[in-house]
């Protein structure tokens, strides 16, 4: 059994982590005189950003997991866990409990099984949570969300209702990240599962998606009728929110299509943007589709991100964290400046080394 733990950082040293690499989004005017985005990006050509220089240590929270992949705090500090191969599992005052709160029969196979898990906006009230997982259905592997609900003790839990089903699933980009935004609405992270093509298309693969906590898609979505939110999308597990309208979203590069390689990235997005994915990667520009703020030549690849609101690290306070594949944490920092049709940033990226991924509370 592949044994992993779960880890909290922790401040040991404070020293200021500048080192600034300009990412800024100038404007134009459009031929009728309105302001009009004109996004710039920046390249980190070799490494992944300079050293970060606040220095952190990991304490262990928990061992003993098998691919832990989502993680949910729950309100009395315990934590609930996903397994990729389909166990829920509990953590209480440190220790894991034994016996999993629940089962899933997911179906297990590269990148799929038992995925996100996001607690429902009042859990404290109904004890609803939800689940993203691959499974099988009518011999064919299809990504979908359930909704469950806790027992009071939080030692079991019992499925409700499926709210979303048939996402395009595959053995490689199968998304998973779900979270409520603070709209009250669930958005959804889902990958191309491995054709390209479909990011472009009006499917569920590729895109992040925003539906009720039912599964239907809200009336203010940009398309009518349509859970889709951003499109153009590889294969996002990791994005948060700037502010009520803009997000950022951290998306794999490609490994090997059309003869391309890393370039992972992170984009700032709103409703109805389109991400490029396939048409463009790393820093290229095309009308109607957003070029990143960030990307990596080499890959790194993102595993999960979050804007830092906390007091314990006053220089990241602000900036998004990205956890990646490769056992490093980016920190990037971009100042907002925005009006009604246009927004400018700019952006800072440091490293530190030693961790892989992480959950908020």
């Amino acid at each position: 059994m592949l044994e992993k733990r779960i880890v909290r950082a922790w401040v040991v040293a404070i020293v200021l982590p500048i080192g600034i690499l300009a990412c800024d989004n100038a404007t134009s005017e459009s031929a009728e005189g309105d302001e009009v985005q004109s996004a710039s990006c920046l390249l980190v050509e070799e490494g992944y950003g300079p050293e970060g220089r606040v220095r952190v240590r990991a304490e262990v929270v928990a061992s003993g997991l098998e691919v832990p992949w989502g993680i949910a705090f729950l309100p009395n500090g315990d934590i609930l866990v996903t397994e990729r191969p389909g166990r829920l599992r509990l953590v209480r005052d440190g220790e894991l409990v034994e016996k999993p709160v629940a089962e899933i029969e997911a179906q297990v196979s590269g990148e799929g099984g038992l995925l996100g898990i996001a607690l429902h906006p009042q859990f404290s009230e109904n004890r609803r949570f939800y689940l993203y997982y691959t499974a099988s259905k009518g011999g064919e592997g299809v990504n979908r969300i359930e909704q469950w609900t806790l027992a009071e003790d939080y030692s079991s839990a019992s499925p409700v209702q499926i709210i979303l089903d048939d996402i395009p699933a595959a053995r490689y980009h199968n998304g998973g990240r779900i979270r409520f935004g603070p709209d009250g609405m669930l958005y959804v992270g889902t990958g191309d599962a491995g054709r390209s093509s479909r990011s472009q298309e009006n499917r569920l693969a590729g895109k992040i998606l925003r539906i009720t906590p039912e599964g239907q898609a809200p009336p203010d979505n940009p398309w009518p009728g349509s859970r889709n939110f951003i499109t153009g999308i590889r294969n996002t597990q990791a994005f948060d929110w700037l502010n009520d309208s803009l997000l950022y979203v951290a998306d794999h590069g490609p490994s090997g299509e059309r003869g391309r390689q890393g370039h992972d990235e992170v984009s700032i997005a709103s409703a109805g943007d389109n991400l490029g994915w396939p048409d463009i990667y790393g820093c290229e520009e095309s009308e109607g589709m957003v070029t990143p703020i960030l990307t990596w030549s080499n890959a790194a690849p993102p595993g999960g991100a979050a804007v830092y609101t906390g007091d314990l690290i006053p220089e990241w306070k602000g900036s998004l964290l990205v956890g990646t594949l490769r056992s490093s944490i980016f920190t990037v920092s971009c100042t907002i400046h925005s009006r009604a049709s246009w927004w400018s940033t700019r952006c800072i990226s440091t490293v530190t080394r030693g961790m892989a991924g992480f959950g908020t509370s």
